[in-house]
């Protein structure tokens, strides 16, 4: 099986990573060229254009950044064709990455119109979790596509959960699901901030409270982001904000008001204005 694998961020990289190591053979491309390149020592092939790395694919695996780039390199918006009109018929996408729900929803009206199968299949899990292949991967779309794109999808992952056949549900759970990370760290950072006050170590409190309450390694695994931010942001405040702007538009465009997601919308805002947009 023949992958073409677009956008090679820290996630992506990793993800081809795993891809080729399980024996696949993998075209690579990426807007920044060099981030290509680093993979061609593991066996990648490296393209020169995003339509060149899909021509003669049986899965295409987008890994892009968010809406606008999605928009740009998959539909040709504002440029030259888009990889759609690259791909074969009978192909199969994997739109991996957060987009939102009305662009997945396009994403499938597109594929249809040219004979093409796709599948959501958004995933949760940090740069380090890619790498080890133990991301939890939400999938969407036919059954036909679906079946045909397990084999891929677990090789990336520990597991996989399949939410409907529209493929927009897959995005839909994605984004609940970082808001709810979102609302974790926020309520570890004040609970920490209001035990510190008190005089109480802050990983003390957290260990404690996890161990009584949760037993979550999410939990536990954030709060050593929390107490130990790493030197490089696993996933940085601009890159919540996306993800948190795109729940709270599928949310509005469902005629439902969400308070709590709506105050964290403020929150943000604030971290981006006092420069803290590229920390973790």
């Amino acid at each position: 099986m023949k992958v073409g694998f677009l956008g090679l961020g820290k996630m992506g990289a990793a993800m081809a990573r795993r891809l080729l190591a399980a024996g696949y053979g993998v075209t690579v491309w990426n807007r920044t060229a060099a981030a290509a390149e680093g993979l061609a020592g593991d066996g990648a092939v490296v393209a020169g254009t995003a339509a060149e790395a899909v021509r003669g694919a049986d899965v295409v695996i987008s890994m892009l950044f968010d809406d606008a780039a999605h928009e740009a390199v998959m539909l040709g918006e504002n440029g030259p064709p888009g990889v759609l009109a690259a791909m074969e018929a009978g192909a199969l996408h994997l739109a991996c990455s957060t987009i939102s729900v009305a662009l997945s929803e396009r994403l499938a009206a597109e594929h249809a119109l040219r004979g093409q199968m796709y599948v959501a299949a958004p995933v949760f899990g940090r740069p380090n979790v890619a790498a080890e292949g133990r991301l939890w991967i939400v999938a969407a779309g036919a059954a036909e596509a679906v079946e045909r794109a397990r084999p891929v999808l677990e090789a990336l992952s520990r597991g996989i959960s399949v939410v409907g056949e529209k493929p927009a549900q897959a995005h839909a759970v994605k984004l609940a699901g970082n808001f709810m990370i979102t609302m974790m760290i926020q309520g570890m950072s004040e609970a920490v901030v209001f035990g510190e006050a008190a005089g109480i170590e802050a990983g003390l409190l957290l260990e404690t409270v996890n161990s009584a309450l949760f037993q979550s390694p999410f939990y536990a695994a954030y709060g050593k982001v929390l107490l130990d931010p790493p030197a490089v942001p696993g996933a940085t405040v601009g890159l919540g904000e996306k993800d948190l702007r795109l729940f709270l538009e599928a949310a509005r465009g469902n005629g439902l008001q969400l308070a709590v997601a709506e105050r964290m919308e403020g929150r943000f805002e604030e971290a981006i204005a006092a420069g803290l947009g590229g920390a973790d």
